[in-house]
């Protein structure tokens, strides 16, 4: 029932362009939680709710992070941030979801994180590689997520940070930690 009412809810609340991406996400996080055996409805909640926020003007988005004791280095990085934490409050406050995993994987899924969960990293690497997603690299990613969902976790952090340096962008430090962390799996 809950993920009848998140599709209604998504749809509502988002454009249509950014409802059938949130639709893309779902579906390729639920195929790759079947490979890595990852809680398949706790993926498809998670994809669904992970943009919800994304369509709320910036000083909507604010309020939700300050009147929610959020984390407010957010409101230091670029606006698009911002609709993660505020997904979260939503997800809890409007739908009632409590599984800190489902939160977790809502509020990082823009950032990643150190000690991500697989449900977590599901819906980071889903959210980068759905396929509507068309960018140089895109399929190689893909390809690694099929083979290894650390190794996927590890390319798509390093992807992502990759972009945001051309684009001279600001970096959130939870990024930074997951990249460290990745890398340092290496050793």
């Amino acid at each position: 029932m809950l993920i009848e009412e998140l599709k209604r809810e998504v749809e509502k609340r988002l454009p249509s362009r950014r409802v059938a991406h949130v639709f893309r996400v779902a579906e390729t996080a639920t195929a790759l939680a079947s490979l890595y055996s990852v809680d398949q409805e706790k993926v498809e909640i998670a994809a669904l709710c992970h943009d919800i926020a994304k369509a709320m003007e910036r000083d909507k988005l604010r309020s939700i992070i300050e009147d929610n004791g959020m984390d407010r280095r957010y409101l230091s990085y670029p606006h698009e941030l911002w609709h993660a934490p505020a997904g979260t409050v939503i997800a809890k406050k409007e739908f009632g979801i409590t599984d800190e995993d489902i939160l977790n994987a809502i509020m990082y899924h823009t950032t990643g994180r150190r000690g991500m969960s697989d449900l977590e990293k599901l819906i980071y690497i889903a959210d980068l590689i759905e396929p509507g997603r068309d960018f140089a690299g895109v399929e190689d990613l893909r390809l690694i997520a099929q083979l290894s969902l650390d190794d996927a976790m590890k390319a798509s952090i390093s992807h992502s940070l990759q972009y945001l340096i051309v684009q001279q962008a600001m970096i959130f430090p939870d990024s930074l930690e997951c990249y460290n962390e990745h890398v340092q799996k290496e050793d």
